[in-house]
């Protein structure tokens, strides 16, 4: 359904979403903003979510949904010209690089195992020392990487559904030598 002017406290939103079994609110900002599909995690609830998962994915996603309304929540605040302490800052950037790495283009189809490895990049770092502007070209050259170093991995997760403690090891190990050949020192996780 449709709302007048993204307000859903009116009687119609709340009876629906009453309703139902949960809902994914989409966001005309994040749309324009480039961020398909945009959906607004803080407002989208589910009651099925995370059991609809697979198990790969719930292994790797499970504070990010937080870490993304946290940094809406705090990017709208900011706006405002309020000033911020450090960890606040810190916040901010790691959160500009995850909306930046979710970005995903039209034509831009990820399998399981490549969703579940940038997830994993993210959770583990490998973006921290990248600037914002440079977190698309490096999510390819990392997925490139992955794909010609432990592609036997990827076929693994996208087979099973699963990310067994070897396979999260040896895509961890990659995302090192990834960093190495980078010539970017990685310093610790995000």
């Amino acid at each position: 359904m449709e709302t007048t002017a993204g307000d859903i406290s009116a009687y119609i939103p709340t009876n629906i979403i009453s309703i139902t079994d949960g809902q994914i609110y989409l966001e005309t900002e994040l749309f324009n903003a480039g961020m398909r599909p945009a959906i607004n995690v803080g407002l989208s609830v589910s009651r099925v979510g995370r059991s609809a998962q697979s198990p790969a994915m719930k292994a790797v996603s499970a504070k990010l949904r937080l870490e993304v309304a946290q940094y809406r929540e705090m990017a709208v605040f900011t706006q405002f010209g309020a000033d911020i302490d450090a960890s606040t800052a810190a916040m901010l950037r790691r959160g500009e690089r995850l909306m930046e790495l979710l970005r995903q283009h039209q034509d831009l189809l990820l399998t399981l195992s490549e969703q579940v490895t940038l997830l994993l990049a993210f959770s583990e770092g490998v973006f921290e020392k990248y600037e914002k502007n440079q977190i698309l070209d490096t999510r390819g050259r990392l997925m490139d990487f992955v794909h010609k170093n432990i592609g036997d991995v990827l076929k693994r997760v996208d087979e099973t559904g699963a990310l067994t403690p070897e396979d999260r090891e040896a895509i961890t190990a990659c995302f090192k030598r990834f960093l190495m050949e980078e010539g970017v020192d990685n310093g610790g996780n995000g």
